[in-house]
């Protein structure tokens, strides 16, 4: 099969399904990718994407990469390094160079390398790479602090990696005419600082141009990655993978100028981001050949332990010595430093030129960055769950719930999930009404949901699922819908009527949250059966008593809210679906006051001394 075409549609199918299938089963999606490519390409022989693009293919994965580490930039604000800051500061300096000292001594010591490909290949070892550390964590719950810095770093320092191998390349090849250090590496650092400068400047353009209606909205997209591949192109020219660190800096410089319009183009960009990733994972470890695996052999094997047990730890170590992070955080982030796309694309670039220059190890390159990359993520994506784990920075595991609204309807089920350990907090921007959330001892926070602010002051990760329930209907429509795109369109509800016989003034159904209820309850309903007294009430179900059971123990009048899986994943009744109750499940009800639990009733039969009711 080598019709562009149907080339172009496998590899989304590949990249997309081993998402999917990651998604559905745990595993890390990147494993995954690694192995559809090699299945499809070396394996099956499915496809060749060398000869199926040609010289393209290269053009194609830079691109992408450039895109990938724009997207990346966007995501990184300067207010997630108040607690952080040191450590990214350190790591992005001294921990390059101890990183690179460490890695090029490995690979001439240990595997074998001769200097000049050591020392080159030892910077691009710098690299960790957003395409793998942002789906790993993506995947995993870790803190926010580790969690931060191991994003901080992998962005920052994938183009510092390519320009630290573009100094080595450019020294050995200039010094066969007698060229030093001194001569070569401050031109290549003004080249890189002034491809920065063009992407700084192009931040600067957007942010004045966007706000100001100088370009449409349909077309800020298409100006805006149009901008982006017209950087990275102009930096190249001025010196090689100078075109990283420019899309680097103007994805940074663009996240900190508070450009509005940018969030709405947030959806678009990491879906972008997603089809990239699948997409060039794919075609690069299809496109590895069986002969670039023939110059492994037992030297390599121990210097991909020695990568992963001596130079990260060491780097780590060193790098943050005498710094306030914890220990185990140390630890923790000298373990997990899985590599990605930046090195295998910057290994075959540079494995051509230096065979040109003569060094027959250049070759080796391909084959080994392919083991690096492969036994970091395979060692990392199934590790970082019981690493994270045994040093304790591993966060909240089960599902939490955010509610906007303090309200008492929304404080008493605050306290009913709570009761069932599900990590919970109360968002309201008013001090007054979460008095009766600080009165029961239920988790909260002050602020506008809103507000830009409330991402960096506030840690949604945990959060899985939303309900806006104020009193402003059209506040709690919006709410849902900003949200929608980040937590999911079937995670987001809220209090009201909703379906396809809404009353005329009511907002489209397409933009608000799944109404909660299945009768489709609003604010004042539930608000009026609160003052009546209702409560929520909770039911296990069990084999022998199941879904029908529950049923008839509740009055006609109790309304089924959720379902709460054995792993904590909430599941809620709405207008438009019923979740299937099983054997496990916590049925979680609305209803009236005098309906008694059989607990209730057996306490207050124990207290009257009668015979306790046989168990069920």
């Amino acid at each position: 099969m080598q019709d562009q075409t149907l080339v172009i549609a496998l590899v989304g199918v590949l990249g997309i399904g081993a998402q999917w299938i990651a998604w559905r089963s745990g595993w890390p999606a990147i494993v995954l990718m690694l192995f559809a490519g090699f299945m499809a390409g070396p394996v099956l022989e499915l496809f060749d994407p060398e000869l199926v693009f040609g010289d393209l293919l290269e053009t194609m994965v830079a691109i992408g990469v450039a895109l990938i580490l724009f997207e990346g930039g966007l995501s990184l604000n300067f207010r997630e390094l108040r607690h952080s800051g040191q450590a990214v500061w350190r790591l992005a300096t001294l921990g390059v160079l101890v990183g690179w000292f460490l890695g090029a001594l490995a690979a001439h010591e240990v595997a074998g390398l001769v200097m000049p490909v050591a020392v080159l290949f030892g910077g691009i070892l710098v690299v960790t790479g957003p395409t793998v550390v942002i789906p790993l964590l993506r995947q995993s719950s870790i803190q926010t602090r580790p969690a931060s810095i191991l994003k901080w770093e992998s962005i920052v320092n994938d183009p510092t990696g390519a320009l630290c191998a573009v100094i080595a390349y450019e020294y050995f090849r200039l010094s066969a005419d007698g060229a030093t250090v001194f001569e070569v590496v401050p031109p290549l650092l003004i080249s890189a600082a002034l491809a920065g400068l063009l992407g700084y400047v192009a931040a600067v353009v957007i942010a004045w141009a966007f706000p100001r209606g100088a370009v449409p909205e349909y077309l800020k997209v298409p100006v805006l990655l149009t901008a982006v591949i017209g950087v990275f192109v102009l930096s190249n020219l001025i010196e090689h993978e100078a075109g990283l660190v420019a899309v680097t800096v103007m994805g940074v410089a663009l996240a900190n100028m508070n450009v509005q319009s940018l969030r709405s183009i947030h959806p678009f960009k990491e879906n972008i981001a997603v089809l990239l990733v699948s997409g060039i994972f794919i075609l690069l470890s299809a496109s590895l050949e069986w002969t670039d695996l023939e110059y492994l052999n037992w030297r390599f094997g121990v210097f991909l332990l020695v990568l992963l047990f001596v130079v990260r730890p060491l780097t780590i170590v060193i790098s943050l010595l005498g710094s306030s992070i914890p220990w185990n955080e140390r630890l923790f982030l000298g373990w997990i430093a899985p590599r990605g796309i930046v090195l295998v694309a910057i290994s075959g670039l540079f494995a051509l030129r230096l065979t040109e220059l003569g060094y027959d190890d250049g070759n080796i390159l391909i084959g080994l960055s392919f083991a690096v990359v492969v036994t970091t993520i395979v060692a990392h994506g199934f590790t970082v769950d019981l690493v994270a784990r045994l040093l304790k920075v591993k966060g909240s595991t089960r599902p939490g719930l955010l509610i906007v609204g303090s309200t008492p309807w929304t404080i008493a089920l605050a306290k009913q999930m709570l009761d069932l350990k599900t990590p919970v907090m109360v968002v309201d921007s008013s001090w007054q009404r979460l008095a009766l959330a600080r009165q029961k001892g239920v988790p909260f926070y002050h602020g506008e949901i809103l507000n830009e602010a409330t991402e960096h002051n506030l840690d949604l990760g945990p959060y899985q699922v939303l309900v806006a329930a104020t009193e402003n209907e059209a506040y709690n429509t919006l709410v849902c819908n900003e949200f929608a795109h980040e937590i999911g369109r079937d995670s987001v509800y809220q209090l009201g009527e909703a379906g396809d016989d809404y009353d005329r003034h009511s907002l489209p159904v397409a933009l608000r949250g799944r109404a909660l209820f299945e009768s489709g309850w609003g604010v004042t309903e539930t608000n009026q059966r609160q003052k009546e007294g209702w409560v929520f009430r909770k039911t296990r179900l069990s084999e022998e008593f199941d879904y029908e059971d529950a049923q008839e123990k509740l009055p006609e009048s109790a309304h089924m809210l959720l379902l709460l899986r054995e792993g904590g994943r909430m599941r809620f009744f709405t207008h438009a679906a019923r979740p299937e109750p099983r054997a496990g499940d916590i049925i979680v009800t609305f209803t009236p006051p005098q309906q008694r639990t059989p607990e209730e009733v057996a306490a207050r039969r124990a207290r009257k001394g009668g015979p306790k009711p046989e168990p069920a």
